[in-house]
C-alpha cells in the first residue's frame, strides 16, 4: 500500500509532504525489489520481513506522526501570534549555516518556518569549508541582532567543540553548546535549549505508548551533545542508560539487554540486525539530521510500529522551530524593562578630599564593553574607543522603539559664580545615589566640555570630588573627537562660502561648468540664474570656529594674500561649541534629520535678499560625512560605575546649552519605565533651563517629570551683596542680603520641584538650614542638602528619594511662549518673564535682521538668547535680582538648521578670552608615566 495526498489530515503542513513522499518512494522500492538488502547480510522479500515483524508500516502510524508534527508547529504559531499582539513588527529569524547541498532539508526547514510564521535564512558554504571558515560565519551571526536563532547543518566531522561552542548560547536553538548542556544536566531545562533531536526521540516514544520507566536504553554511535542530552532526558523518565560505540566488543551483549536502542550514527554493514532482540524499539537519529542528510536507505525500525529516521528528523525540525519561538520570546523579554545587574564600583572617600584628578586616577573603571552589556546594549550597538569610552549606534532606538520611556529629570542651577555651582557634580552624584545605592536604573546625560574653559578659567566639566565621570582626563580632553569633527565641518562650509564668492567674481558663467542636456539653448540670464549664487558678502553670518579661547580672533580680515585677487572682507572666529553645527548635533533625532538640518543652514543672503544655504553651496553631503560618527552618543561611567552619556557641548550663554536629544532618548529607553534619566542644562536657570524647555523640549517632544535646582551658599552670598568669588579667596562670611529674592526668582521661573543645596566645606549648618527653608517657602517640592562631592552617591541618597517622589507627582509643563508670535514679541516675553526686564531695545542692525528673517519665512522659530550667565541682566556685575532695566539686543542671527533665532544681548561675545592666569599654567604631562597633571 502507498500513501496518497488524500490520506493526510487536513489541513496538512506543506513541509511534511516531502517526507510522506519519501515513505511512498521507500515502499515502492521494497515492492519493486522483493530481494532488497535490509542490512541483515542476506536477501529477504518483503513478505518475509513482515512475517518476522521487523517492519510494520500502516497509514495510521504515519498520520499520527504527521499530526504530532503539526501540533508542534501549530503551538509555535499560536505562541508567536500572542507575542506579536504586543509587538506587531516582531518576526523571529532563524539562520542555518549549511556546508554542502541538501535541497530537501532546506525545503523542509523553509516550509516549517513559513507555517509557524518565522523567517529563515540559509548561509550556504562549500562542503569542504574549514573549521575557521565555519566559525567565522558563526561569529557574524552571533553579532547580528536581526537573527534570534542559529543552527548548523554541517558534516559530522566538522562538529568540533570549538565550532559548537562558538555559538552564542542564547541563539543555540539546537542545544549543542556546553552552557546549554550544563543547564540541562543541572535540571534547569527552562533556562536552556534542549536538543530537538533528543526531544523528538522522547516524544515519539511516548506518543507511541512506550513506557520509559525502568527500561534499559542503549545509545550507539552518538557523540558529544546528542549523547549527553539523550542520556539526561531518558534518566529523568526513569530509564537506565547505557552508551556504546559501534566497535565496542560488548556491543552484542548490550544489544541483547536493551529495551530501547537509539542509533546516533549510521549502522556499519558488518553489524547484523540479528543482534537486536525481537520486541526492541529501535530509533535512528544519527547526526545526519544536523548535517541535513535524510538518507532513505537508513535503518529505522520499530518492532511493534514505526519510528524511523525520517520521523525523528522531521519532528526534530519542528521542535527546533518551537525552540526558535522560545528564543524570540526571551529576546523580547530582554528588550523590556529589567533592573540592571550592574556591578557598581566601591568608593573609599578620603578626608580632606583630594584633587579631582587624584580621585579619578585612584578608581579603576570597568571595561566599557562590560558596562554596555550590563545596561542592555548589544555587542553590535557599540563602537569601542580605547578601554573606557564607546560610541552607541542609533540602531538601538529602532530595537527599543516599543520600550516605555523612563522618568526625565533636569538639573539646572541658580545664577552662578564664575567658577560654576556644581550642576554636573549634582547630576553625577544623583545618578550614583539612584543606581549604586537605591538600585534604580539611571543614566546621566552630560555635555562634552569645550577646551576653551578647560584651559581657561573654569576648568573641566566632569563633575568633581567623589561625584565625577571617569577617566576625567579623557572626558575633558578630546573625548572621541566630536568637537573636532564639528570644527572641521564648520570650517569646510566657511571655506566653501568664500571660495564660491571668489570664483563667481573672477570667472565668467561659462567657466563655471553647466551640466545640462543643451547648454547652448540657455540665455545669458538663464545661465546666470543657473550658475551663480550671487552671495552678498555683507550678509554672511557663517563664521569660522576654533575650540580655544582666543580674544584676538574676535575680528579679523581674510583674503589678504595676492592669490585671492583683492577679495578680502572682515570676519571673525567663534568658539567651536557656538557653531550652529553643534546645535544641530544636539537637537537632531536621526542621521536623516541631521543631513536635512545641515542642508537647511542659512549662511548668507543673495543680492536679492533670498537666503543662501549649505545645500545651495553643494556641501551638505560632505558635512554629513564629517559628522557621521559624531552623531553617536559617547558612553562613559561615573566613579561608582553607573552609566553616563556625554554628547554635544553647546554653551548656554552663547548657544542653547544642553546635551543631545539623541543621548536623552536612548537613555530613556535603556533605563526602562521605572528608571531615571538625569540631564543637565548649562549655567543658570535663566538661560540653560529656559532653553531646555522652549528649544530642546520642542525639538524632542519630551517633557521633564521633575527639575532639580542647584543652589550654593557661595553663590547666594555673592548675589546677596557679598564680594566676588575667586579660586584664590575663601568663601565669604557676608550676611545674607537678598537670598530669599534670588532663590525665589529661580524657583518661580518654572516652579522647580526639588531644590538641591550643594554643600561646600565652609558652609555652616545654620546657612544650610536657612537656604532649605527659603526654598520650600518659595514653592519647592523639597529642599535637600547634598554631600556627594565629599562622599559620593551615598551623600545624595536623600536627594534621590526626593527626586523619585517628585517625579511621580505628575508634571504640568507648558511652553513660555507661542512660536507663532512675532520675533520681537518672543524676545520681549523672555526678557520680561525670565530676566525681569522692563522692556527690550533693538539696535538698527538687529531690527534689520529681524525684518529680513521674517520676510524669508523664519519668524516662527523659537528664540535662543546669547546673554551673560553671571547676571539675570545683560551686565555681569549686576548681581541679585535687578529690576526695571532695558535689555539691549545688539544683533540677531538665524540658526535655521538648528531651528532657532539667535539674538545677542548687549556686548555678548561668541569667542571667549583667556583670563590673567589661565588654567593652562597648571597643566602638564609626566613624560615618564604619560599621565596628565593639573587638570581640575
Amino acid at each position: 500500500t502507498t500513501l496518497s495526498r488524500s490520506a493526510l489530515p487536513e489541513p496538512a503542513p506543506l513541509a511534511l509532504l516531502p517526507v510522506v513522499l519519501r515513505w511512498r518512494w521507500y515502499l515502492l522500492g521494497l515492492l519493486g525489489n522483493p530481494d532488497a538488502d535490509l542490512g541483515r547480510g542476506e536477501p529477504r522479500g518483503l513478505e518475509n520481513v513482515l512475517d518476522q515483524s521487523f517492519l510494520v508500516i500502516n497509514k495510521d502510524c504515519v498520520l499520527s506522526f504527521l499530526s504530532q508534527c503539526r501540533e508542534v508547529i501549530q503551538n509555535s504559531k499560536e505562541v508567536l501570534s500572542l507575542l506579536q499582539e504586543k509587538n506587531p513588527t516582531f518576526k523571529p529569524v532563524l539562520a542555518i549555516i549549511q556546508a554542502g547541498d541538501d535541497n530537501l532539508m532546506q525545503e523542509i526547514n523553509q516550509n516549517l518556518a513559513e507555517e509557524a510564521g518565522l523567517n529563515i535564512t540559509h548561509i550556504c558554504l562549500p562542503p569542504d569549508s574549514s573549521e575557521a571558515e565555519i566559525i567565522d560565519e558563526i561569529l557574524k551571526i552571533n553579532e547580528d541582532t536581526r537573527v534570534h536563532g542559529l543552527a548548523l547543518q554541517i558534516s559530522e566531522n566538522s562538529f568540533s567543540n570549538k565550532v559548537l561552542n562558538a555559538l552564542k548560547p542564547e541563539k543555540d536553538v539546537d542545544g549543542v553548546t556546553d552552557i546549554n548542556l550544563g543547564r540541562l544536566v543541572r535540571g534547569d531545562a527552562h533556562e536552556c535549549y534542549v536538543s530537538p533531536v533528543a526531544r523528538a526521540v522522547i516524544e515519539l516514544l511516548e506518543k507511541s505508548g512506550v513506557n520509559l520507566d525502568g527500561k534499559k536504553m542503549l545509545v550507539i554511535g552518538a557523540h558529544g551533545s546528542l549523547e549527553a542530552a539523550l542520556q539526561c532526558l531518558f534518566q529523568r523518565r526513569g530509564s537506565m542508560t547505557m552508551s556504546s560505540q559501534w566497535k565496542t566488543p560488548q556491543l552484542q551483549s548490550k544489544l541483547h539487554e536493551a529495551d530501547i536502542v537509539v542509533l546516533g550514527s549510521p549502522k556499519p554493514e558488518e553489524i547484523p540486525l540479528s543482534w537486536i532482540q525481537p520486541g526492541t524499539t529501535v530509533l535512528n537519529c544519527s547526526h545526519d539530521f544536523l548535517s541535513g542528510k535524510l538518507g532513505c536507505g537508513s535503518l529505522g525500525v520499530h518492532f511493534n510500529g514505526l519510528i524511523a529516521e525520517d520521523d525523528v528528523s522531521l519532528l526534530a525540525a519542528a521542535l527546533r522551530i518551537q525552540n526558535m519561538v522560545s528564543s524570540g520570546r526571551r529576546w523580547l523579554r530582554e528588550q523590556q524593562h529589567t533592573r540592571w545587574r550592574l556591578h557598581c564600583l566601591k568608593l573609599q572617600p578620603l578626608s580632606p578630599v583630594p584633587s579631582d584628578l587624584e580621585i579619578s586616577r585612584a578608581q579603576t573603571p570597568k571595561a566599557v564593553e562590560v558596562l554596555a552589556k550590563e545596561i542592555g546594549l548589544l555587542a553590535d550597538e557599540i563602537e569601542i574607543y580605547g578601554k573606557s569610552k564607546a560610541k552607541v549606534r542609533l540602531s538601538l532606538l529602532e530595537r527599543l522603539k516599543d520600550q516605555a520611556d523612563g522618568k526625565y529629570v533636569l538639573v539646572a542651577g541658580i545664577t552662578p559664580t564664575p567658577l560654576g555651582e556644581g550642576k554636573s557634580t549634582v547630576t553625577v552624584g544623583l545618578v550614583q545615589a539612584l543606581t549604586a545605592h537605591l538600585n534604580i536604573n539611571s543614566f546621566a546625560c552630560l555635555r562634552q566640555p569645550s577646551q576653551g574653559p578647560t584651559f581657561g578659567v573654569k576648568g573641566g566639566a566632569a563633575g568633581g570630588g567623589y561625584a565625577q565621570v571617569i577617566p576625567m582626563e579623557e572626558f575633558n580632553l578630546h573625548l572621541t573627537g566630536d568637537i573636532h569633527a564639528i570644527t572641521a565641518a564648520n570650517n569646510l562650509l566657511a571655506a566653501a562660502i568664500d571660495t564660491r564668492i571668489l570664483h563667481e567674481n573672477t570667472q565668467t558663467d561659462k567657466k563655471l561648468g553647466i551640466n545640462k542636456t543643451d547648454p547652448n539653448a540657455l540665455t545669458e540670464e538663464e545661465i546666470g540664474k543657473f550658475a551663480r549664487l550671487n552671495i552678498d558678502p555683507s550678509t554672511i553670518t557663517w563664521q569660522r570656529v576654533l575650540d580655544t579661547n582666543d580674544r584676538f580672533l574676535r575680528k579679523i580680515t581674510i583674503g589678504q594674500a595676492p592669490t585671492e585677487k583683492g577679495y578680502s572682507r572682515q570676519a571673525q572666529f567663534d568658539i567651536a561649541v557656538a557653531s550652529e553645527i553643534m546645535a544641530v548635533l544636539a537637537l537632531t533625532d536621526s542621521l536623516v534629520d541631521m543631513k536635512e538640518r545641515l542642508g537647511r543652514m542659512v549662511v548668507a543672503s543673495d543680492k536679492n535678499g533670498q537666503p543662501v544655504t549649505a545645500e545651495d553651496l553643494g556641501v551638505t553631503g560632505a558635512l554629513t560625512v564629517l559628522m557621521k560618527d559624531a552623531i553617536k552618543p559617547n558612553l562613559m561611567q561615573t566613579l561608582e560605575g553607573t552609566p553616563v552619556f556625554v554628547h554635544a557641548g553647546p554653551f548656554a550663554n552663547i548657544a542653547h546649552g544642553n546635551s543631545s536629544v539623541l543621548a536623552d532618548k536612548i537613555a530613556l529607553k535603556l533605563v526602562g519605565e521605572e528608571g531615571f534619566v538625569v540631564t543637565e542644562a548649562g549655567f543658570g536657570a535663566d538661560i540653560g533651563m529656559e532653553k531646555f524647555f522652549n528649544i530642546k523640549c520642542r525639538a524632542s517632544g519630551l517633557v521633564p517629570n521633575a527639575v532639580v535646582l542647584v543652589a550654593t551658599v557661595r553663590a547666594l552670598k555673592m548675589h546677596g551683596g557679598g564680594p566676588g568669588v575667586s579660586l584664590l579667596l575663601p568663601s565669604s562670611k557676608h550676611t545674607f542680603l537678598k537670598i530669599s529674592l534670588s532663590l525665589k526668582t529661580s524657583l518661580n521661573e518654572y516652579r522647580c520641584k526639588t531644590t538641591n543645596v550643594f554643600i561646600t566645606r565652609t558652609d555652616t549648618r545654620a546657612e544650610i538650614d536657612l537656604v532649605c527653608e527659603l526654598a520650600k517657602r518659595a514653592g519647592a517640592f523639597d529642599a535637600v542638602p547634598c554631600y556627594h562631592w565629599s562622599i559620593g552617591g551615598k551623600g545624595s541618597v536623600e536627594l534621590a528619594r526626593a527626586v523619585r517622589d517628585a517625579a511621580n507627582k505628575g508634571s504640568r509643563f507648558r511652553f513660555l511662549y507661542d512660536v507663532q508670535l512675532p520675533i520681537v514679541e518672543k524676545i520681549r516675553t523672555i526678557a520680561q518673564a525670565v530676566y525681569g526686564a522692563r522692556d527690550i531695545e533693538l539696535s538698527p542692525e538687529a531690527q534689520s535682521k529681524i525684518d529680513r528673517y521674517t520676510q524669508q519665512g523664519f519668524g516662527n522659530l523659537p528664540i535662543c538668547m546669547a546673554k551673560t550667565h553671571l547676571s539675570l541682566s545683560h551686565q555681569p556685575d549686576k548681581k541679585g535680582v535687578p529690576r526695571d532695566f532695558i535689555l539691549p539686543i545688539s544683533d540677531v542671527r538665524a540658526s535655521i538648521g538648528a531651528g532657532f533665532i539667535y539674538p545677542l544681548v548687549g556686548t555678548m561675545s561668541t569667542m571667549p578670552g583667556l583670563p590673567t592666569r589661565p588654567c593652562f599654567y597648571d597643566i602638564d604631562l609626566d613624560t615618564e608615566t604619560e599621565q596628565v597633571k593639573g587638570l581640575f
